[in-house]
């Protein structure tokens, strides 16, 4: 599902302009941004939304053999919770 199917599904199940909608969605998504920064965002039974640090490391670049050095860096983790699980498995 792409953000304008989002904006679309939300105008039509809540009877929101698209327009009020899309500054919904956008709200949603700035103030989840700004949680995950912060430490995390938990939605009770849909999940948990996270930041995590991965150490640098060597690799190795598959198309030349050489090695190379990965940086240090932050990213975003999500762990369904129960019900978003038995939704999905039912």
């Amino acid at each position: 599902m792409s953000k304008t199917e989002l904006v679309e599904a939300i105008a039509a199940k809540t009877g929101f302009t698209k327009a009020d909608s899309a500054r919904a969605a956008d709200a949603f998504i700035e103030s989840l941004k700004e949680g995950i920064k912060k430490g995390k965002v938990t939605l009770t039974g849909f999940g948990t939304f996270s930041s995590k640090v991965r150490p640098a490391r060597d690799g190795i670049n598959p198309l030349t053999g050489k090695q190379l050095h990965i940086p240090e860096k932050t990213v975003a983790t999500f762990k369904a919770g129960s019900k978003l699980k038995e939704y999905l498995n039912d």
